[in-house]
């Protein structure tokens, strides 16, 4: 049979920070006829001059790495090359994160608890053009466009109290009054679904709105 008949493979850029799941990820793909890694990393950084080098059919990324993160690389690698399919590796629903690599670009979602059963079909199905996005994240994102994100003074309020400060004492930093401050941290409260100020900064990291 002549070679030229059969297909190339799907070249597979692997990011991750962790080698061990890079190499469980690597063994899988490995192990298939149509696919192959072309290469790994392991940050942002890493992932974007692979890309260059590379030039990958897919990309499996991680989202939350050190330096620069999965969301960052994506949007760097996609405004190089807008056909760029990057698919995102998350193991949680933050969905600050997830929205902006949804803005970013990305072509699918891989749920790190479900990657055993999903990597090789994703890669697949984002190698055709499809996007992937699981039903768990679906209903993430769409239970968050409803509400308002914070504003840029709500998030300063929660970054303050995030740092133990009392509503005065945020009040004396940001020059405002101790009612204004009550009333962004309610409106913070009620856009968060938060109990109370703790909850509502468990909420926002979870949720990538702030950094600490």
């Amino acid at each position: 049979m002549e070679q030229s008949h059969i297909p190339r493979p799907i070249n597979v850029l692997v990011v991750d920070d962790h080698p061990l799941l890079r190499m469980g990820l690597g063994e899988a793909i490995a192990s298939q006829d149509d696919m192959r890694v072309a290469g790994e990393a392991c940050n942002g950084q890493e992932a974007v001059e692979q890309y260059e080098a590379l030039r990958p059919d897919v990309v499996i990324m991680d989202i939350v790495m050190p330096g620069m993160c999965g969301v960052t690389a994506l949007e760097a690698i996609r405004g190089a090359h807008p056909s760029a399919r990057v698919v995102m590796l998350t193991t949680y629903k933050g969905d600050v994160q997830i929205l902006r690599a949804v803005q970013g670009g990305a072509a699918g979602f891989l749920l790190k608890s479900t990657l055993r059963k999903d990597l090789l079909d994703t890669i697949r199905g984002v190698h055709q053009g499809q996007r992937r996005i699981p039903p768990e994240i679906a209903m993430e994102l769409a239970q968050h466009m409803g509400q308002g994100p914070l504003s840029a003074r709500e998030t300063e309020v929660l970054s303050h109290a995030a740092n133990g400060q009392s509503n005065r004492r945020i009040a004396e930093q940001l020059s405002i009054s101790e009612e204004t401050v009550k009333a962004h941290m309610k409106n913070v409260l009620a856009k968060l679904a938060a109990n109370d100020r703790t909850h509502a900064v468990t909420i926002a990291l979870k949720r990538g709105i702030m950094s600490i």
